[in-house]
């Protein structure tokens, strides 16, 4: 039988598996805490009498910090080793779990929550990065995709674990939770991770690059989030005006953190990271429409809009590793940009949703929208990480966890857009339902849009190999 040549560190087959278990099990954490945490809000409100701007605060806070860190800790993952930086994040991350879950106060718990997400953003941007080292990359796209399942299993399980836990045991059972399954994953990867990977060692860090990064991404979500106000006008043209001062700052410096010629000469790293930005833009804010439409229109309890709803992440994650398998052997071009068009085809036949639409036909529009992202996120990945040299693994895979975060906000931020033009300030109350169902379809016609830009971006990256 014909040997498997090693890849440079030479990693053993326990050792990759050990690394597929650690990445898995980080990935899971992270979108867990997320989605349950969000469940848990109500409880949190309740016992700390907390507003709903506070209580806003505590989803944000958590994304907003991952955001702003991530790029920076991805470069520092290249230069100062990977395994380092990821085992810093699961013991941040698994120390803010455990302040949070005996935080006395609505302050003290938005401080455990920044925690977190410094703690998310260095494990964003090491653990595909990992894999991408250890695996060679004929098997690249397999482990990203059970990588990508991981995720949308965490996502799966958010809502419905986390409100078991809240009913039965308190909202800071969900934090401890989170803390036992980081302290097993640092276990797992201290034992079993022996190599390093740092093709980047010597370099120095950007920390002025790294300042303007932050600042800008924080000024265009904040802002973005106030739209249409005037305040949301200006932080947001003054986040683009550091943005592009830090794109010149980057053009300057002999160490940059971000390598601006990535975007320049690399097409495929690029076009891969403009889709994934605009894939998650125009499917984030369906699971908040969705849910509102379920339970004002519909009329449905809480739990019963939770198991239509999941009809789209256990899609996710069932056929995630199937595509990723699939964009070993096809042009992940071609595979991602299929699924982009699916999910396309959801949010257009959304589009039509009315106070007498079926159950079955959310579901259906739901199915396409899951299968679709299956297809689109683990290629995808694989085409970034494919497109770039080993000492930018770490970089590359926290641009991607960046578009993802951004996408994210910015879907929602739209959502909100949405609801101010058609709502107001006004609560949604049987009156206001009629208004809400005309924010709906216009945030569905908007996002099939974006959706559909996404494939021309997405077939406009061009083939594996021929990226520079």
């Amino acid at each position: 039988m014909k040997m498997e040549p090693k890849i440079e560190s030479g990693p053993t087959i326990v050792e990759r598996r050990t690394a597929l278990i650690v990445a898995c099990l980080a990935s899971f954490v992270t979108p867990f805490m997320g989605s349950a945490t969000n469940i848990a809000l109500p409880s949190i409100g309740r016992q700390f009498q907390a507003s709903a701007l506070g209580l806003g605060w505590v989803a944000t806070a958590y994304s907003l910090m991952a955001a702003m860190v991530l790029v920076p800790m991805g470069r520092a993952a290249d230069i100062f080793g990977r395994k380092r930086i990821f085992l810093m994040g699961l013991s941040i991350h698994t120390l803010g779990s455990w302040l949070a879950s005996f935080s006395p106060s609505m302050l003290l718990l938005l401080l455990a929550r920044v925690i977190q997400g410094i703690g998310a953003a260095m494990i964003f941007s090491t653990g595909v990065a990992i894999l991408t080292s250890v695996f060679p990359s004929g098997e690249r796209g397999r482990v990203l995709g059970i990588n990508v399942s991981s995720t949308y299993l965490g996502l799966t399980l958010g809502p419905t674990l986390g409100g078991a836990l809240t009913h039965y045991f308190g909202w800071r059972s969900i934090f401890l939770f989170n803390s036992l399954i980081g302290l097993v994953a640092f276990a797992f990867a201290l034992a079993g991770l022996r190599g390093e990977w740092a093709e980047a060692r010597g370099e120095k860090m950007d920390f002025s690059g790294s300042l303007l990064y932050g600042l800008s991404l924080v000024l265009i979500i904040y802002g973005f989030s106030h739209l249409p106000v005037s305040l949301g006008f200006l932080l947001t043209a003054a986040g683009f005006i550091c943005l592009l001062v830090f794109i010149w700052w980057e053009t300057k410096v002999t160490s940059p953190l971000l390598n601006i010629q990535l975007f320049r000469q690399n097409r495929l790293f690029a076009f891969s990271n403009l889709a994934a930005l605009i894939h998650y833009s125009a499917t984030f804010g369906v699971g908040l429409l969705l849910s509102f439409y379920l339970q004002y229109i519909k009329d449905l309890t809480p739990r019963s809009a939770g198991f239509v709803l999941v009809a789209q992440p256990i899609l996710m994650a069932l056929f995630s590793p199937l595509a990723g398998r699939a964009s070993d052997r096809i042009e992940p071009r071609l595979v991602a940009s299929t699924g982009m068009a699916l999910s396309s085809v959801g949010l257009f036949t959304l589009i039509f949703l009315d106070e007498n639409s079926s159950l079955a036909a959310i579901v259906a529009s739901l199915s396409f929208l899951g299968f679709g992202f299956a297809l689109f996120s683990s290629p995808n990945t694989n085409a970034v990480m494919g497109s770039v040299e080993r000492k930018f693994y770490g970089l590359a895979s926290s641009t991607v966890a960046t578009m993802r975060l951004v996408g994210q906000m910015m879907s929602l931020g739209i959502v909100m857009i949405l609801f101010s033009l058609f709502i107001g300030h006004r609560p949604i109350e049987p009156d206001v339902y009629p208004a809400f169902l005309r924010s709906a379809r216009a945030g569905f016609v908007v996002f099939s849009l974006l959706c559909g830009a996404g494939v021309a971006a997405s077939l406009a990256r061009g083939r594996r190999g021929n990226h520079f």
